[in-house]
């Protein structure tokens, strides 16, 4: 648990506020300022509910219903119906961190004042966050436009004691009996509340921050990694000097080629590319590491400016604005998120090609430079990580079908009101699996590297500091180094959780100073 609080006022979040929540269990307040601004917000509402002209959101139906005046007795009936009926996903329960991402991020635009949602209904979303209640929450249900509107519907649902939800034991359990063991009152909705909650692009925002957090962990594990293999298969660090990546600017670029170099920093095995094979330059794979590392870095940089506009915004429709106009838009509409999630995708895709690439040459004896075959201790008798690769290959592949944008496959829906939609919460789907893959890929190339730069040692050459300082971390937290085949899966595994946790970039920066 965080032990820190989180407060929620009417200005958005940070990307640390969401992860502290989702991933830690931050608590969370309301600020004083928001309570107020839900107030006004408030009365705003209210006016125009007793007017008898009617306003979308407010005194009508939704979607493609909205031209029917619904009459003040049916209008607690219709946020509740509209809840129920919307709460309609199904597939494999999504997991509990990003269904507290979603209902955290959509407390953050109900805290705006631009919703027109009481402050009680607030305190109630922000009272089940604290409590450890999460709502189920399935895999499919959202086309990302409208809102994430099937998930928040299940939120929503929660919020009225309905339907299921599980505990901080981790028990599922119907969502009333969860609330009362909490002493948390189910809300009785109004006017406008029910569309309020649903309205947002609260799930795939989540799914992206919490994305761009594990992908700036395996860029820089990547980095090194890179610099290992580099080391390993004898190349030479001369490409990684500043001034030949000054000359093409790209920001990303040159972090990467900082990180790697300062890796190899005091390394006896590079520069021996001339010795016993001749070779004028590295093979791309190597070569070429901080371009495409540093471009995917780039990319999550422009992910990271739209995940922050995102923060910063109050996405409903419609929306009630200072001047007491309750007005409708297409804020909803989730494609700046989609396409961001979409590249991320895509150079993760990439990231983990070029780690593959290294990993194969690493394992061929005719391209590795005097490593055994497959790095194994008696080719022949032992195979080695030959099938380590396969995994990694296996892997690689699936990536590349993740890369497929998902922004671009829009489906009408709503009998043909809502026919463009930006499928942004499959974007992010798939996204979280290219990371889980991702991380993988990385400590399979980590495996690999350690193995072949030991190995060296054993040749007589001298890894650099931080390479030394990295094998010893991953053999400490059990992945085993060189010698006869013994089950793989474990090590593998323990690899995974190593680069996972950060714990690869936490070994080396003892000896590198803080890498980017």
């Amino acid at each position: 648990m965080d032990m820190h609080t989180v407060v929620v006022g009417t200005s958005g979040t940070t990307a640390e506020d969401v992860v502290a929540v989702a991933r830690r269990g931050a608590r969370v307040e309301l600020s004083a300022a928001a309570v107020e601004a839900l107030a006004a917000a408030r009365l705003i509402v209210d006016a125009l509910a007793a007017k008898p002209e009617p306003v979308y959101g407010v005194s009508t139906g939704f979607g493609a219903l909205a031209s029917r005046h619904i009459s003040p007795e049916l209008r607690a009936q219709l946020q509740r119906n509209i809840v129920r009926s919307h709460a309609a996903g199904m597939g494999p329960r999504v997991e509990r961190e990003v269904v507290r991402a979603l209902m955290f991020l959509r407390l953050k635009t109900v805290a705006s004042g631009h919703t027109g949602v009481r402050p009680e209904v607030a305190q109630t979303m922000a009272d089940l966050l604290n409590a450890g209640i999460t709502p189920v929450v399935h895999e499919y249900g959202s086309l990302g436009c409208s809102g994430d509107l099937a998930p928040l519907s299940h939120c929503a649902l929660t919020l009225m004691g309905e339907g299921d939800a599980e505990g901080p034991d981790g028990t599922v359990r119907p969502a009333g009996e969860l609330l009362a063991a909490h002493g948390i009152t189910p809300v009785e909705l109004r006017e406008k509340e029910g569309l309020a909650l649903l309205n947002g692009t609260d799930g795939m925002l989540g799914m992206l921050v919490m994305a761009l957090a594990d992908l700036k962990n395996l860029y820089t594990s990547a980095d090194i990694t890179a610099a290992l293999s580099l080391e390993a298969l004898l190349g030479t660090d001369k490409v990684l000097a500043p001034e030949l990546h000054a000359i093409r600017p790209h920001p990303g670029q040159g972090v990467s080629a900082d990180n790697m170099l300062r890796v190899l920093a005091g390394s006896g095995l590079t520069g021996h590319h001339q010795d016993d094979a001749p070779r004028v330059q590295d093979a791309y794979s190597v070569r070429c590491a901080p371009q495409v590392n540093g471009a995917g870095r780039d990319t999550l940089d422009y992910a990271a400016v739209v995940a922050g506009r995102e923060l910063a915004s109050s996405v409903d429709n419609p929306v009630v604005l200072p001047d007491g106009r309750v007005e409708s838009n297409g804020n909803f509409h989730g494609a700046p998120v989609a396409y961001v999630l979409d590249f991320l995708a895509i150079v993760a895709a990439d990231l983990g090609s070029i780690c593959e690439r290294r990993t194969d040459r690493l394992l061929d004896k005719n391209r590795s430079h005097g490593l055994p075959p497959f790095l194994a201790d008696d080719a022949g008798v032992d195979s080695g990580l030959m099938i380590a690769q396969y995994t990694q290959a296996a892997l690689v592949s699936e990536m590349k079908r993740l890369a497929v944008p998902a922004s671009a496959d829009s489906i009408p829906s709503s009998a043909m009101q809502e026919d463009h939609v930006s499928m942004g919460w499959s974007a992010a789907r798939k996204l979280r699996t290219a990371v889980d893959n991702l991380a993988r890929i990385v400590a399979v190339e980590l495996y690999a590297a350690t193995r072949a730069v030991e190995i060296r040692a054993a040749q007589g050459l001298t890894p650099a500091p931080a390479s030394q300082a990295a094998v010893a971390a991953l053999r400490a937290a059990g992945a085993e180094g060189p010698g006869p085949d013994r089950f793989l899966a474990p090590d593998l595994a323990a690899a995974d959780t190593f680069v996972r946790e950060g714990r690869l970039v936490a070994a080396v920066e003892p000896v590198t100073g803080p890498l980017a």
